[in-house]
């Protein structure tokens, strides 16, 4: 007589879970998977617990647990990682200038107490850390020349920014998150944890809540569309790599799948050259997709602004045969959808900070 062997679904760790990319990664699983996922977050970002409510409606929610708790707990941490098979590290904090040891506390002690609890671990999950490609600095060695709306590189031959460029850290901010993804390629090299890391710039989509200069693209669309001003440092020629969040997540779930040639690497994803974006083309695609007009208030560049950055994202196409697949228009679309179908009515988002540094947005 055969014995039935059960099949073991995968528990699923997020922190930040309730998050932009959080919540429609968790989403995700929930919906083409059989995990069981565990949400890990402090709720403290605006628009978490409205998140965290959508998925709570999810079809599948009865395999979505929530642990509300702060990556800075190292005992939290522990408990939260004991049932882990897979863990995607999105919890990460950017505030800045005041705030700066809360941020180092958060994403690079943060990240420690987590890979100690992954090294102990007898189950040795996997890890996937959301790292920022802000680590590159400013490019000040990349020369770049106006053209039309926006820079461009003045080499002909530029195919983005690879993984091979040095790493400049200046603010505060940068230096925690590349901490943090040092970390996790070092406890891949010596403790065999299965980490590896990816780069982002700018995602956008639905489920985004903009906070102190975070998520430019949202506010810039719940702005145009609420009839509020935005601010633009500098002339608005600055190029930034827009990545839909469906496409984030598809890296993400690319990464998963990959995690035993992937380990102990670090990657670039972004939309590449063909979503290349600057901020005055930005605000040119938004008012033909929402017909409406912007109102444009203008400042002068600040000190340390980057003014071009697209990602070249080869490396992981030929490790996981990852690409982009969302248009600049489609995540356009879906940012305003998602704006008339659930925050027009809110006070939430009509009490954004107005001024906001579409120069030199924040990753995710």
């Amino acid at each position: 007589m055969f014995r039935r062997i059960e099949k073991h679904s995968p528990r699923v760790l997020i922190t930040g879970g309730a998050g932009f990319i959080g919540a429609n990664l968790a989403a995700h699983l929930l919906a083409t998977t059989d995990a069981r996922i565990t949400v890990f977050d402090n709720l403290s970002h605006p628009g978490s617990a409205l998140n965290l409510r959508w998925l709570q409606e999810q079809a599948g929610a009865h395999r979505l647990d929530v642990c509300r708790a702060d990556v800075r707990s190292a005992t939290a941490v522990i408990d939260a990682v004991k049932g882990a098979d897979e863990i995607f590290h999105l919890a990460a904090r950017c505030e800045g200038g005041a705030e700066s040891k809360a941020d180092f506390d958060v994403n690079a002690t943060g990240t420690m107490n987590l890979l100690e609890a992954v090294r102990c671990s007898p189950r040795c999950p996997m890890v996937v850390y959301v790292s920022t490609a802000k680590v590159y600095g400013e490019l000040s060695w990349l020369g770049v020349r106006p053209h039309g709306p926006c820079y461009q590189p003045v080499d002909p031959e530029f195919r983005g920014i690879s993984e091979r460029a040095p790493v400049a850290l200046r603010p505060a901010h940068d230096c925690s998150k590349s901490a943090a993804e040092r970390f996790a390629l070092d406890y891949a090299r010596l403790y065999g944890v299965p980490a590896m890391s990816l780069r982002v710039d700018t995602v956008a989509g639905p489920r985004q809540i903009e906070n102190h200069g975070h998520g430019w693209v949202s506010h810039l669309v719940y702005s145009i569309l609420a009839g509020r001003p935005v601010t633009i440092y500098g002339n608005g020629f600055q190029v930034h790599d827009v990545m839909d969040v469906t496409d984030m997540v598809e890296a993400l779930m690319a990464a998963r799948a990959y995690i035993g040639a992937a380990k102990g690497h670090v990657y670039n994803v972004g939309g590449g050259k063909g979503h290349a974006i600057s901020v005055n083309q930005m605000i040119g695609l938004i008012e033909t997709i929402c017909h409406r007009s912007a109102v444009v208030r203008r400042e002068p560049s600040r000190p340390g602004d980057r003014p071009f950055y697209y990602a070249d994202t080869s490396a992981f196409a030929e490790a996981t045969g990852w690409c982009v697949r969302r248009t600049l228009e489609q995540t356009v679309r879906s940012v305003a959808a998602f704006w008339h179908a659930q925050l027009a009515g809110l006070q939430v988002a009509q009490t954004r900070p107005r001024r906001m540094a579409h120069s030199f947005p924040r990753a995710a």
